[in-house]
């Protein structure tokens, strides 16, 4: 049989699969299927727009115009070729936390649909978007009719027959011309599962991979020629399958990566026994620009009992410290080497004008104690099915404080995020390894590969996708303005 992946990018509380970032279902399925012995291709929505939308062709912005993000990453293939010679269309979708992407756009079900219409092929849908998606939050989960689809199916694999398809799954990489970010998957569920919002303890139980099985899909990406990793997809490193020989292993393994870094952290982990050991280590085996993303949500104690939240401020503060303690030295690409970061969420149950004032005052007591946080990011709930926030407000709290958000989100920018920053990287400070990726006008925006990289803004039109340094000159609220060094 002849499969085709089309991979609209997916972006969930435990794991990213937005370029630069493969995501694991892509991976997954193909490696499965090419198990089984079938042809599989693997299309991004880019690669549909391209054919759908723009009749194939790829124009080169003007000096005046955007780099068109829409069909930015494309695979090496012509899609209405390929998929005229399907047989079977397996359609991956789905955003639960939405956020904004500097080269993607993550496709949903209403683009994806109308576009699909006539493609004869068998059509399943999989992906997050089987337990309900949007792209915007604050709203209902999107609701599209689905009959399009022949099925819709859970392609999920059981860690103990994922290592089978390790090999087979990495040679998708030949199909996909850019350097690729791997999210690796370390455990599924979450140990405590009870935030009012979140989909991960819906999905699954809590149960760690082993360790041993993280490493080998490292390598057998590594193989491929893929350097840049994140032990991401889980809603707690600390509690990882051995964490601390995890990092070692890799690096013994594996050694000319460029990126290795994680993404979730559970602060009660940080300050329990063992977990400033685990600190060191993340410190000393990962690439500098890494950080501990915690779920904090709200510093309001009210917000926290009724949303049954994981972690209380105090404990969050004291994780905030203990990993600046270790963390806040500066590596060689010019940042830090591993921050906490900051997630806030507006919406959720028993929130007031009260809790927004209680967040000010846990994160202006950060600045004030000369603490370091890499990133706060802001959103509004996500009211996706059967979550407890679903069930028992819905959107009753953020129709009632709407009308704060921007207010307060622009109140967390000017006065906690700007300081921070201007803190984070002085002007003058050289930033090594940093990739320029697209054009707005004259002006070149370029990252660093890595966890919420910063957005760098250069003036000119530099060619893309090279690797430069850069000097930084000046602060945005949220990016940096920078010089190239030569």
């Amino acid at each position: 049989m002849k499969y085709t992946i089309l991979d609209c990018y997916t972006d969930e509380a435990s794991g990213l699969g937005v370029p630069p970032y493969l995501g694991t279902y892509p991976r997954y399925i193909y490696g499965q299927l090419s198990t089984e012995g079938h042809a599989v291709t693997y299309l991004t929505i880019d690669d549909l727009r391209l054919w759908k939308k723009h009749q194939g062709i790829k124009k080169q912005p003007s000096e005046k115009e955007k780099t068109n993000i829409f069909v930015y990453n494309t695979t090496i293939h012509d899609a209405e070729k390929v998929l005229q010679n399907t047989d079977v269309l397996v359609v991956i979708i789905g955003v639960h936390v939405p956020g904004k992407y500097l080269t993607a756009v993550p496709g949903t079900l209403k683009e994806v649909i109308p576009l699909m219409r006539d493609i004869k092929a068998t059509k399943i849908l999989t992906g997050p978007a089987i337990f309900g998606t949007q792209l915007e939050g604050g709203k209902f989960f999107e609701q599209e009719n689905l009959d399009l689809f022949d099925e819709i199916k859970d392609y999920t694999v059981p860690f103990h027959k994922l290592d089978k398809f390790s090999e087979a799954g990495a040679l998708i990489l030949a199909q996909i011309p850019d350097k690729r970010v791997i999210e690796i998957e370390t455990g599924r569920g979450c140990k405590v599962g009870k935030c009012s919002f979140c989909t991960e303890p819906i999905k699954s139980a809590f149960f760690n991979r082993s360790m041993e099985s993280v490493v080998q899909e490292v390598k057998a990406y590594y193989k491929q020629g893929a350097r840049y990793f994140r032990l991401g997809k889980q809603a707690d490193f600390y509690v990882s399958d051995k964490p601390i020989e995890m990092l070692q292993k890799i690096r013994k393994e594996c050694p000319a990566i460029e990126m290795l870094q994680i993404d979730n952290v559970n602060p009660n982990s940080v300050v329990a026994p063992g977990g400033e050991e685990i600190t060191e280590a993340i410190v000393n085996y990962c690439t500098p620009g890494n950080i501990a993303a915690f779920g904090v949500e709200s510093f309001d104690p009210d917000v926290v009992k009724a949303n049954l939240l994981n972690t209380t401020p105090a404990i969050a503060m004291k994780a905030i410290r203990i990993i600046n303690k270790y963390g806040a030295k500066r590596g060689a690409n010019g940042l830090p080497c591993f921050l906490p970061g900051i997630n806030i969420v507006f919406g959720l149950i028993d929130e007031s004008k009260t809790s927004h004032q209680r967040n000010m005052d846990a994160l202006q007591a950060i600045v004030a104690e000369g603490l370091l946080l890499r990133r706060i990011n802001i959103r509004q709930a996500a009211i996706l099915p059967n979550t407890l926030l679903a069930q028992k407000a819905g959107n009753k709290f953020l129709r009632k404080n709407k009308k704060y958000y921007w207010k307060w989100r622009n109140d967390i920018r000017q006065n906690i995020d700007f300081p921070l920053l201007q803190r984070l990287l002085p002007k003058g400070t050289i930033m090594n390894d940093v990739w320029t990726e697209m054009y707005d006008g004259k002006t070149t925006f370029c990252r660093q590969m890595g966890t919420y990289p910063l957005i760098i803004g250069v003036k000119g039109r530099l060619p893309l996708k090279k690797k430069i340094s850069i000097r930084v000159v000046d602060h945005m609220l949220r990016s940096i303005v920078g010089e190239v060094v030569e």
